[in-house]
């Protein structure tokens, strides 16, 4: 038990200093993320109008059709 403590006590000293890779200034704040969404939201904006086509409209729609009622009977 007391070996075990040791190697405990030993393993935590040494893994509370150790250090990560550093991070790249360019990718640490504010403006590195609005430059990121701007770039999204062009994409986007892009990627909608390939999709969105003009939808033709159907032809003769525009004329007025006679009633549906018959015509001389009761």
């Amino acid at each position: 038990m007391k070996v075990m403590c040791i190697a405990l006590a030993t393993w935590m000293v040494t893994a509370c200093g150790t250090v990560g890779s550093p991070i790249p200034p360019e990718d640490v704040g504010v403006t590195p993320t609005i430059e990121r969404q701007k770039r999204f939201d062009a994409e986007a904006a892009k990627r909608e109008a390939e999709e969105s086509q003009p939808v033709p409209e159907p032809l003769g729609q525009d004329v007025d059709l006679p009633s549906l009622r018959p015509v001389g009977t009761r």
